[in-house]
Order: structure tokens, then C-alpha cells, then sequence
């Protein structure tokens, strides 16, 4: 684990009692709704990455289990009942290939049980065995091992209920994800400063730097980092780098990418441009980046509490429309980009998702989205202490592109200045926010990385 500053250790050892005490009180409550006894919540177990080799893929624990344990390590179980007695048991990896893990900040450590096992099955011997149990579990095989029962493995009900947990965020929480914003903020900054001194960096070159910047190792970050240079950034999850830049490629360039702090995620992406203005399509390029921009702000100070985040959403392309007759790209008024749809196929993707032990966090998106909006993730209504992200964009996707160029509204479109603009890829603009009591949003992201 990265080194922390110190004033954030200390404020995390501050502020961590309390959120146990949020997270066990919701534990109970959920127990208690299902009527069950105890949750044995399971780290999980390590995954080979094939069954034709002995390598296992790195690591990571399961949300329920991390929400209440900043600890990464394989096979251990935290048992909460219904009284809220809470043991973390632990099997510590005996073998000289590996080095024994040690509790984060001693957090865990310091504020319930904690017993160490010589093996799982000693592990299993600890566990309860009396009343109503249930496991909450990703390797279904290794819970048998515990000695658990097929039925009492993830019932929905309760599964249900530790996502809507991890909806509002603790102020524990809120720390760990502004910490993972200011790491990735470094690594976002170093590349930036890369690709605006015109270092003939490849895609590769590029993620490696961000890696360095922030300290962390390629398991560490948050999801794959995404560093697309020209063309590749209408591929949304760009992740097969490139090992040498080209010319024209080497004009524009999309960064998203984040860190982690205690199981926590950042999620952040900037675009940049460069080379001459003479350039007409670079210039209206240019145009975008900074108008997406400018829209991303304002669909940040736009959050209001019980708004629901699909009007956000639809928001969001009524704003891009203007932006597009504004540049050229569409020969319509707003109100038509955004009725015919034009704006759903330069911007197919949702506006954005809740944020937390995972990228894309789970309890915001219990409720489908309306039909236009299929890849919409956070259909809540906007409430004090959610996490989310907000990350408007346009891009030139030839497979969506293709078949609007056959269709009647295709006629609305400027198909020379898309033609011109499609080398350069696409826009994205991301922050990560937190919603205080008054409504208001706390860019988390903006503090360390203001454009």
C-alpha cells in the first residue's frame, strides 16, 4: 500500500470509528429486515487466470466485506451478528513465497476482534454455526469449505440492502476519495505536462508516467487506465496501447484514468489538444474540448438534492446540442440534435455513476433508465452524502456514425467538418463529486486538478 500523507492518516484514524459504527448499525438493520442471526461477509478468494497456468490474477476484496475492513487479503471473513459484535478472522498466507500482509493503519486492529488462524480449516472451526447464518460470497466453492450451507450463500434480500449501504457516503469515506483524487490528480498532471511539451510519447509511454506520478502499480488503479492518442479516443475503454505516436495522433489525447486510497476509487479524465490554430478542424476540436468543458461545470453546479439524476442526464444533451450548432458539427437548432437523436450517437454513454469501493458503484441503479438511455448507471434521485461522477463528451464513433450517414436525419449533420474531426478522436471531461447537506456539490476533483 501507498505511503499516505500524514495529516490523512491522521485524519482517516479520526474519522474511521464513526463510520464503523454507520456501517454495523446498517448491517444490523439488514439482519434484522431479513431476519437472520449473522453475515459472515468473505474476502474472497484468489483467481487463476487460467486453468492452464499456476498465476492468479491480483487480488482485490469484495465491497461488502472492505466496507467495514480496509484489508486486502485473501480468504478472510468478517462475521457481524445481530447484537453488532463484529471479528474479523483472518488466514495469513504461510508460505515463503509471499510476504505475511499487515492491517491497514491499524484501523481494524484497533476497534474489534481480530483472530489469526494457522489454516482454513481452523479458519472454519471459528465461525459461527448456530442459528440463522448467511455468507456473503464470490467463490461459492470456498464458502462450502468454510462450512457454510448452499442456501445460506448471498441471499438477494440482504445483498440488496449492503448495496444501498454504500450509497451515502461516511465522512471516512469521503476522505479515502478525495485522497484517490489528489493521487490521481499527480499522475494527470504529469501527463498532461508530457503531452503539452510535445514529447514524442507513445500511449504506452504515457500510462507508465501516470503509474509513476501517482506512486501505484498497474493492480492498484482503480479500473484500466485509458490513454487514447488521436483516433483511439472514440474507443470508450481505450486500453490497448499504442507503442509508438504518430502525427496526427499526437494532436490530441484523452486521459481517464484514477487511484485508490483504503479500497476507495478515483475516476477522472481531461482531453487536450495542440498544435497550430491554422488548422480548422484543430481549432474547431479545440472549440469542443474547451466547450465540454464549460458544460461539465455547469452540469456540476446544476446538482440539486432530490433531482433526479436522469434530468441531469437529459440535461446534459441539451447543453452538448448548443454546443454542436455552435461549432458547426450540425446544421439544426438544439431543440432538433437533441429530438432526432443526433446527440445520443455523438454522445452514447451516461452522464455518469455512483463512485466508492468500486469505479461503478453499486445502489444508484436500482430503477432502469427511460429506453433513450440504455447505458445510464445512476437513476437515483440526488441525496447528501452521494459520491458520482459527471462526464459529458462527444465522440466520432465510425460504427455509430456509418449508419446515421444512410438515414434522412443524417442530412442535419456537417459530414466534411466530422470527416476532418474523426482523426482527433473524441471529448471527455470527468470529475468526481460529493453531495453536501445544503445541495450543493463538493468537486472532489477540481480541488487537486482545476482543469
Amino acid at each position: 500500500m501507498f505511503a499516505l500523507p500524514t495529516e490523512t492518516t491522521e485524519r482517516l484514524r479520526a474519522l474511521f470509528p464513526d463510520h464503523l459504527r454507520h456501517v454495523l448499525q446498517g448491517v444490523q438493520r439488514a439482519l434484522a429486515d431479513v431476519g437472520l442471526d449473522a453475515v459472515a461477509l468473505h474476502a474472497g478468494a484468489t483467481v487463476s487466470k487460467t486453468r492452464f497456468d499456476d498465476q492468479s490474477w491480483p487480488f482485490r476484496p469484495l465491497p461488502p466485506f472492505a466496507h467495514i475492513a480496509p484489508h486486502s487479503e485473501p480468504d478472510a471473513v468478517v462475521v457481524v451478528t445481530s447484537s453488532g459484535d463484529v471479528t474479523l478472522h483472518r488466514c495469513p498466507n504461510l508460505n515463503f513465497w509471499e510476504g505475511p500482509l499487515e492491517l491497514p493503519l491499524d484501523l481494524v486492529a484497533g476497534h474489534f476482534d481480530v483472530r489469526v488462524h494457522r489454516s482454513i480449516e481452523a479458519l472454519a472451526a471459528a465461525l459461527p454455526t448456530s442459528g440463522r447464518l448467511a455468507v456473503v460470497t464470490e467463490d461459492v466453492a470456498q464458502a462450502a469449505r468454510l462450512g457454510f450451507a448452499p442456501e445460506a450463500f448471498n441471499p438477494p434480500a440482504l445483498l440488496k440492502a449492503l448495496d444501498r449501504l454504500r450509497v451515502l457516503k461516511t465522512p471516512y469515506e469521503v476522505a479515502c476519495l478525495a485522497e484517490a483524487n489528489r493521487r490521481a490528480a499527480l499522475g494527470h498532471a504529469a501527463v498532461a505536462a508530457l503531452f503539452r511539451q510535445g514529447a514524442d510519447a507513445s500511449e504506452l509511454d504515457l500510462h507508465l508516467a501516470f503509474l509513476r506520478a501517482t506512486g501505484q502499480d498497474d493492480p492498484e488503479t482503480p479500473y484500466k487506465n485509458i490513454l487514447a492518442l488521436g483516433a483511439n479516443a472514440a474507443t470508450l475503454h481505450h486500453v490497448s496501447y499504442g507503442r509508438r505516436p504518430s502525427s496526427r495522433a499526437s494532436e490530441s489525447l484523452l486521459v481517464d484514468a484514477g487511484a485508490t486510497c483504503m479500497g476507495y476509487a478515483s475516476d477522472i479524465t481531461r482531453t487536450y489538444a495542440r498544435g497550430s490554430t491554422a488548422d480548422a478542424a484543430l481549432s474547431t476540436f479545440q472549440q469542443l474540448v474547451r466547450g465540454v468543458d464549460a458544460l461539465q461545470r455547469r452540469l456540476c453546479d446544476e446538482v440539486a438534492l432530490d433531482l433526479p439524476y436522469e434530468a441531469l442526464h437529459d440535461r446534459s444533451h441539451h447543453l452538448l446540442a448548443a454546443l454542436l450548432v455552435e461549432t458547426g458539427v450540425v446544421h439544426c437548432g438544439a431543440d432538433e440534435a437533441v429530438a432526432s437523436g443526433l446527440t445520443r450517437v455523438l454522445l452514447p454513454h451516461g452522464l455518469g455513476h455512483s463512485l466508492g469501493l468500486c469505479t461503478h458503484d453499486a445502489g444508484c441503479a436500482e430503477l432502469r433508465p427511460r429506453a433513450d438511455n440504455p447505458f445510464l448507471r445512476n437513476t437515483t434521485r440526488i441525496a447528501a452524502g452521494q459520491v458520482f461522477t459527471i462526464e459529458p463528451g462527444v465522440y466520432f464513433i465510425e460504427m455509430l456514425l456509418a449508419p446515421l450517414r444512410a438515414e434522412p436525419r443524417g442530412g442535419l449533420v456537417d459530414w466534411d467538418l466530422v470527416g476532418q474531426l474523426a482523426p482527433l478522436g473524441g471529448v471527455r471531461v470527468e470529475d468526481d463529486l460529493h453531495v453536501l447537506d445544503d445541495g450543493r456539490a463538493d468537486n472532489l476533483t477540481r480541488a487537486y486538478l482545476p482543469a
